[in-house]
């Protein structure tokens, strides 16, 4: 059997895991540093629509995440202060399921296939050496133009939803509600604050709960909150960042950060995991230098990724615009057309 090269994948989360998954399948050696331990919860909508599901698929872990109870979801609704959209059908249905699960059951499959997985473990060498893969979750920017963006995530039970997946237009963010397993709902929300401010930030249930008579609010009044799963992000950067103009070999939130109101960020971590595993492989076998390996991962990327992105900004930008909350984002909330254009778009 001729040497493989190993590869050493820096972070894992759905990226890094689903990658070293694919690589093992090839006979590639792989090492994955993950700082933390698993299983965990993340600040994620836990909601996948678009190939994320044909990769894992692909990987032999689509009837892995059906076992675990991987909810469909076929219809979504978004919502500004008490006005709403009917509930529209996703074509195809997303799935749901939480991380502290799907990244429990892939750093299994991960050790299963022969693996070699290192929790709570820090690599401290450089990200640029041949070989090294960062896949360690999102680039940090403080602030961005004059606003500072975190994330805030918790599991409740005893909330009824009008669709399998719901948005929530707030005034400096939005929340996303999605069902998952074991009658509980996923409530994840993106939020900025002007950096400088020294009025006391409000506490983060009321962020997460909306304004008093929203939809939201209404929505979470009788809700059981599990204080357990309850977790944060800050130093978002959610500016578009081009894979071409970096010196390391990076995938997943660590190239680029889609805004979560597309539903599409799991999707996209999947889908750069498959777009590097042919080069990598071949890296490995010795058929490709390390120099073109990571320009071509950086190229697909770019290329897969491009469209979508700079979509996905013009929705995000929808959904804070003040414009939004008058009778442009009546229009919006109406009209099918709109829909059916940011959806296919963002995919």
């Amino acid at each position: 059997m001729p040497f493989l090269r190993p590869i050493t994948i820096v972070g894992g989360g759905l990226a890094g895991l689903a990658l070293g998954i694919g690589l093992r399948r090839r006979g590639t050696p792989v090492t994955v540093w993950e700082a933390g331990g698993y299983p965990r919860h993340r600040v994620c909508g836990e909601f996948m629509n678009g190939r994320g599901r044909q990769v894992l698929a692909g990987l032999g872990l689509g009837e892995l995440l059906s076992e675990a109870g991987a909810l469909p979801a076929s219809e979504a609704a978004f919502f500004e202060g008490n006005r709403a959209s009917p509930a529209r059908p996703l074509i195809p249905p997303a799935i749901c399921l939480s991380r502290y699960t799907m990244d429990a059951l892939l750093a299994r499959e991960f050790r299963a296939s022969g693996g070699e997985l290192r929790e709570r473990a820090r690599w401290t060498a450089e990200h640029e050496d041949e070989g090294v893969v960062r896949a360690s979750g999102r680039r940090t920017q403080p602030v961005v133009n004059g606003w500072r963006w975190f994330g805030l995530k918790v599991h409740a039970r005893g909330v009824r939803l009008v669709a399998a997946v719901e948005m929530h237009a707030l005034e400096d963010g939005y929340v996303g509600l999605c069902r998952l397993p074991g009658d509980k709902v996923n409530v994840c929300g993106l939020f900025r604050r002007r950096a400088g401010l020294d009025s006391p930030a409000p506490l983060p249930r009321n962020l997460l709960t909306g304004r008093t008579g929203s939809v939201l609010r209404v929505r979470l009044a009788g809700a059981e909150f599990d204080d357990d799963s309850f977790c944060s992000v800050a130093g978002l950067a959610l500016r578009p960042a081009r894979a071409a103009a970096r010196a390391d070999c990076c995938i997943g939130d660590a190239l680029t950060m889609v805004p979560p109101v597309t539903g599409n960020g799991m999707s996209m971590a999947l889908e750069a995991a498959e777009i590097a595993l042919e080069p990598l492989s071949a890296w490995s076998r010795g058929e490709l230098d390390w120099t073109r390996a990571r320009q071509t991962i950086a190229q697909d990327c770019d290329r897969a990724f491009a469209r979508r992105l700079a979509w996905a900004r013009r929705l995000q930008w929808l959904m804070l615009t003040p414009l939004a909350r008058g009778k442009l984002g009546a229009l919006a909330l109406r009209s099918e057309s709109l829909w059916r254009l940011l959806f296919a778009q963002t995919r």
